[in-house]
């Protein structure tokens, strides 16, 4: 297999979050006085409503016609979850050593404000060779075009684009019917392998082993 490009997920693949995202969910709810909102309900609503720029269409639709402002209850989740999500260990490393042969990119489902924002605040504005974010796109992970304009933005065909990331479905799943090679990662009390992986790599240890998982492709 001849792969000239890499692409990575980013939530829960290049960073984690040390707290449940219901946990976040709750905490900004109640900073400015919300009603409690199940994680089920939140991630129902995502699907059908993410925004281009933010959460706040998400949060309007759970929210309906009560009281509590969407956008302050957006503001207040993203800086929850941006205080609670930390780097894997050298991942910048790994992105400058995977680039010795291949171009490298990311393809993070997300509002556009939402996604960059993390990206700058990690440092990481500039890391990658093509961002691609799913809130400008027609359709978020698995659909195929997501994957397709990731491979556009890297000028590298799909079957010649390996994509790392976590989630079963819409990660590996969505790579593998789309035409790209994926590579899952796993992590304590994670989701399951799924069967169209390719590989697979353990989160703690993918700066190390990364690259000669790719190379045995």
């Amino acid at each position: 297999m001849n792969l000239h490009a890499v692409g990575f997920d980013l939530d829960e693949t290049l960073i984690a979050v040390d707290r449940p995202r219901s946990a976040l969910l709750d905490a900004a709810t109640e900073q400015v006085g919300g009603p409690s909102l199940s994680r089920e309900a939140y991630l129902d609503a995502h699907a059908e409503h993410s925004g281009a720029r933010s959460r706040e269409p998400v949060f309007a639709a759970l929210l309906g016609d009560g009281e509590t402002d969407a956008a302050a209850l957006a503001a207040a989740y993203r800086e929850a979850v941006a205080d609670a999500m930390s780097p894997v260990t050298d991942v910048p490393a790994l992105v400058e050593r995977l680039r010795d042969r291949h171009r490298v990119g990311l393809l993070t489902d997300g509002p556009e404000g939402t996604q960059r924002d993390k990206l700058a605040r990690l440092g990481w504005t500039d890391l990658f060779d093509a961002t691609v974010v799913t809130g400008t796109l027609d359709a978020p992970k698995p659909d195929a075009s997501a994957f397709a304009a990731l491979a556009d933005a890297l000028d590298v065909p799909r079957e010649q684009t390996a994509y790392v990331g976590d989630h079963p479905e819409n990660d590996v799943a969505g790579a593998s019917a789309a035409g790209l090679v994926p590579v899952q990662v796993l992590y304590d009390d994670g989701p399951p392998v799924h069967p169209a992986a390719a590989a697979t790599v353990r989160r703690p240890a993918l700066g190390k082993t990364l690259p000669g998982v790719l190379a045995a492709l």
